[in-house]
C-alpha cells in the first residue's frame, strides 16, 4: 500500500522525467535522427527534416504525457492522504 510520502515521492520523480524531456527534446531528437541518418548511410535533406521532427515530437509527446500524469500523482497524494492531518475528526 502506498502513503504519502512515497506517492508523493513518484510523482515528482515522474514529474522531473517529464520535464527533462520535454527542455531535452531537441537534443534527444537530434541524437536518434542523426542516429538513423548514419543507418541509412546519407538521406534527402527533406526526409531527414521529417525524420527529425517526428523524433522531436515523440519526446514532447512522452514528456508531456510524463508530466501531466507526475502533476496528477502529486495532486492525488496530497487530496488523499495529505488532506487529513491538520484536520481532527470529531
Amino acid at each position: 500500500m502506498m502513503n504519502f510520502t512515497n506517492t508523493l515521492t513518484t510523482g515528482l520523480m515522474v514529474s522531473l522525467l517529464g520535464i527533462i524531456l520535454l527542455f531535452n527534446s531537441m537534443t534527444f531528437g537530434d541524437s536518434l535522427a542523426t542516429s538513423w541518418l548514419t543507418d541509412q548511410g546519407g538521406s534527402d535533406p527533406d526526409h531527414f527534416n521529417i525524420i527529425l521532427k517526428s523524433y522531436i515530437n515523440i519526446f514532447i509527446i512522452l514528456g508531456s504525457v510524463l508530466f501531466a500524469f507526475g502533476l496528477f500523482f502529486i495532486s492525488f497524494s496530497f487530496i488523499k492522504y495529505g488532506g487529513n492531518k491538520g484536520v481532527e475528526k470529531q
